[in-house]
């Protein structure tokens, strides 16, 4: 371990504990209940320099590299991963708009969410289109100098929250001279004309973020708010989709640290059959087991960010690494519940929570299903 990470990355690891102790787990079961948004620790945050760790500092960032930020979601997602997978969920569009973007683009829209006065959300996934992104049906098309936008998207992470700032949208913007799809990703300011929310969304895990539904009627875009070149908009997102593999795969990874962490001390204090839970043999292994998959879930998960920092191909790593660290979270965090027993099933308990947020990582940014695809695929070829 000692080989991937450095001193500073100690330091980074250190200082989101204490803020995720200090400042995150005792709102943690009031964000559940309400299934809203952390307003004020976005704002600390971004304040303290977590949102915008891998990004330029000229335009907000901490210039940090993505294993810093990987141990930053890791170590957010131990404590509470619905308030992780906002910050991760922010980093996509970052990441468009650092890479695609103009220099005002990214003076406009980027600067805001890694300062964390705003929060990003990418519009991607619709009714008909999730893993299978090309068959996204949102029109866009050109004229008088406007971009005119009509369709819906779906599971939109960090929508209808008071601070949510620009939404990345991918959208068809006409048709290759091979007759393809051309798709295209648009920089859509929130309060634009004709843009507007749907249903506020409730699900089993992620309570403590929001979750919308948007939809778009002849909705009027300036024609600078392109990202990057027409038609470009699936490249730009695949460009991008293993360093999201990578960051799901680090909430899982905070999901297991933080399974083990409880079980442990659950174990120590409770009795039954007047004798401490730490002391029955079956209880002892399944932390054993859980501890063991999360030693082997950070190497993978670091080893992949390593070559993400190092501009090696990491597509294959990030898929094992997702696919690994999400699937060992949910059986840690079942685990976890057996463990605490009738108090495992109670919201009051992290456990429980953990269990919902567990299942939502096996499904966003490519199910366990699509990540064998990818892995067998390199394997067979």
């Amino acid at each position: 371990m000692k080989c991937l990470i450095n001193e500073q990355h100690e330091l980074i690891r250190e200082s989101v504990r204490r803020f995720a102790e200090n400042e995150v787990a005792p709102i943690s079961e009031k964000l559940w209940e309400e299934q809203g948004f952390a307003y004020d620790i976005w704002k600390q945050a971004g304040e303290l320099g977590f949102l915008g760790l891998p990004y330029p500092e000229q335009y907000g960032g901490g210039g940090g590299d993505w294993l810093g930020f990987t141990i930053v979601l890791e170590e957010l997602a131990r404590v509470d991963a619905a308030v992780a997978s906002s910050v991760m969920a922010n980093s996509t569009p970052a990441s468009l708009i650092n890479n695609f973007g103009t220099a005002a683009q990214k003076e406009q829209y980027l600067r805001p969410i890694l300062e964390g006065s705003q929060v990003g959300c990418i519009g991607l996934t619709e009714p008909n289109a999730g893993s299978d992104a090309a068959n996204i049906q949102t029109r866009a098309v050109l004229r008088d100098g406007h971009w005119i936008i009509n369709g819906s998207k779906t599971f939109i992470t960090n929508s209808g929250t008071d601070i949510t700032g620009p939404v990345v949208i991918a959208a068809l913007s006409g048709t290759r001279s091979d007759g393809r799809k051309e798709i295209s990703n648009f920089i859509l300011p929130v309060g634009t004309p004709g843009f507007s929310l749907g249903n506020k969304l409730k699900k089993i895990g992620w309570r403590g973020s929001t979750t919308y539904e948007l939809f778009f009627e002849d909705c009027r875009l300036p024609a600078n708010n392109l990202l990057g070149e027409p038609g470009a908009g699936l490249k730009q997102t695949l460009s991008n989709i293993s360093t999201g593999r990578i960051l799901i795969g680090a909430l899982g990874l905070g999901i297991l640290q933080g399974s083990v962490e409880r079980s442990v001390a659950y174990m120590k204090e409770r009795t039954a059959f007047g004798k401490r839970l730490e002391e029955f043999q079956a209880l002892q292994f399944k932390v054993a087991d859980m501890a063991t998959h999360a030693h082997a879930a950070r190497l993978m998960l670091y080893d992949a960010a390593v070559r993400r920092d190092t501009a090696q191909p990491c597509d294959v790593q990030a898929s094992m690494a997702k696919l690994f660290a999400t699937e060992r979270a949910m059986e840690a965090a079942h685990q976890a519940v057996q463990i605490h027993g009738g108090n495992g099933i109670m919201a009051e308990y992290p456990v429980s929570r953990a269990f919902g947020d567990a299942k939502v990582l096996e499904i966003v940014e490519g199910t366990s299903e699509i990540q064998r695809l990818i892995i067998s695929r390199d394997v067979l070829r």
